[in-house]
């Protein structure tokens, strides 16, 4: 699978089914893990600091979590932005 298409996959997925997939994804292609998580953005500070925080919680629902927060938020930003995109057509470039 893509990472493009991974990514468009997980946005469909509820908390349960994420956090599962993490767990899979820590257990048997770490790597993959790390690049999903870079690709999508997530804080390297926030997530060592939420995993520091609880360190006998699940790493995968605590990443999960995080992951469907960044998502949000790129939702957020890109509607946002969308809305401030109403450029006059003869301000375009």
């Amino acid at each position: 699978m893509s990472t493009d298409n991974e990514l468009l996959k997980l946005e469909d997925l509820g908390p349960e089914q994420l956090a599962e997939f993490i767990h899979q994804l820590i257990d048997k292609d770490f790597s993959r893990l790390v690049q999903l998580l870079y690709r999508l953005d997530v804080s390297e500070a926030k997530l060592r600091s939420v995993l520091l925080e609880h360190p006998t919680g699940d790493a995968g629902e605590m990443i999960a979590q995080l992951i469907l927060e960044r998502i949000a938020q790129r939702e957020k930003n890109k509607q946002l932005f969308k809305q401030q995109g109403d450029i006059p057509e003869d301000e375009k470039w």
